[in-house]
């Protein structure tokens, strides 16, 4: 689970959209299967209907329900997003006709569906919002819908009710999680965090597919790739600058990293943590290609600050997700397939503002 606490809330619930592209290229499971997985369920769903439902209601989770008009403003919003980003040719370029689209609309259903549980483990544990927060709720809403024109609001078919209702489901999530993890302090010691910085040259020896997978060279080329990493490892040994051996050599262009333990391919690790400060390496295989390594620094002070608190923040997600699992182990989760195939992104001329999540944390991201 991303961490939704504070000003992390858009930074860390809302994927990247790095993550959405590659995930265009692979097969994924179809929207019950996601639904479950949104949820967080280990165990089969326990029943997926088509029927029973109240006009436009999507899904539900035990009590907990979705209707279509939050659908569409997760959909507007990142729309806009991308849009403002890349173009709206965009929809066009990526992956197969519609094939975007859809993984977009999996992923909506996904984020919306562990909102919807969280609210649930709010009731649970006896969380509710204060009347401050609920005030801002309506303010946020009232804002959002303020700037959404004539067209925008029909396409959507939302209200400013809808709206209010999206913020208090979202703050209520944002409170959950905050107070699981709230007396959570784990200590991190530098040697745990410590983050070196080197210089690499990296000959590859593969070449990344449009999916990211990897196609070797041919031998001759593996072969002549090998003979490089050598005039490398000498010139370096014998003084060369390493800048103008990356600038010369390298296929990689980021010719410097800084990376604390796990971050990295384990046998360019180990090569690099035991490198003494200046020291190169002799020349290291991995599933990239041929590296040559140098030692900046062994001990990056300001880097391994940082990775303290990405390591804690990790431990504080971990214990949430012990809670979170165990609790949507056993949720009920309904899907109106037959209004979820009928959902489309919603096009038109309306002029791109400020999306949901931007909305959000300009409300709650102040406190």
């Amino acid at each position: 689970m991303d961490n939704l606490g504070g000003n992390g809330v858009v930074k860390r619930l809302i994927p990247l959209w790095l993550a959405v592209l590659s995930s265009v290229m692979a097969a994924g499971c179809g929207p019950a299967e996601r639904l479950r997985d949104a949820a967080g369920a280990g165990e089969p769903v326990k029943i997926v209907l088509t029927t029973g439902f109240q006009a436009d209601e999507v899904f539900r989770l035990e009590d907990a329900s979705c209707s279509k008009q939050e659908i569409m403003v997760y959909l507007a919003t990142e729309r806009c997003r991308y849009e403002t980003v890349y173009g709206p040719e965009i929809w066009d370029y990526a992956g197969k006709e519609g094939e975007l689209e859809g993984r977009l609309k999996e992923k909506v259903l996904a984020e919306i569906s562990q909102i919807k549980a969280m609210t649930l483990l709010a009731d649970v544990r006896e969380i509710a919002l204060s009347s401050q927060e609920e005030e801002m709720a309506a303010k946020a809403a009232e804002a959002y819908f303020a700037l959404m024109g004539e067209e925008e609001r029909k396409v959507l078919d939302v209200s400013a009710e809808v709206l209010e209702g999206m913020y208090r489901d979202y703050a209520l999530a944002d409170k959950v999680y905050r107070e699981i993890i709230r007396d959570l302090n784990p200590e991190i010691s530098d040697d745990e965090a410590r983050t070196i910085t080197v210089q690499h040259v990296l000959l590859r020896t593969a070449r990344e597919n449009a999916d990211g997978t990897l196609t070797p060279l041919s031998e001759e080329e593996i072969r002549q790739k090998y003979d490089k990493a050598q005039e490398v490892r000498r010139a370096a040994s014998e003084g060369e600058a390493f800048e103008s051996l990356i600038e010369k050599y390298s296929d990689d262009s980021q010719g410097t990293l800084s990376f604390g333990k796990g971050e990295m391919e384990a046998v360019f690790e180990e090569a690099a943590f035991n490198l003494a400060n200046g020291e190169i390496s002799g020349i290291v295989e991995t599933s990239q290609g041929y590296e040559v390594i140098k030692c900046i620094s062994t001990f990056n002070r300001e880097e391994t600050d940082r990775n303290k608190v990405k390591i804690a923040e990790k431990r504080k997600d971990e214990v949430f997700e012990q809670e979170y699992d165990a609790f949507v182990d056993s949720l009920a989760r309904n899907l109106n397939e037959e209004l979820w195939d009928s959902v489309t992104l919603p096009r038109g001329d309306w002029e791109m503002h400020a999306g949901f999540f931007d909305l959000y944390q300009e409300y709650f991201g102040r406190r």
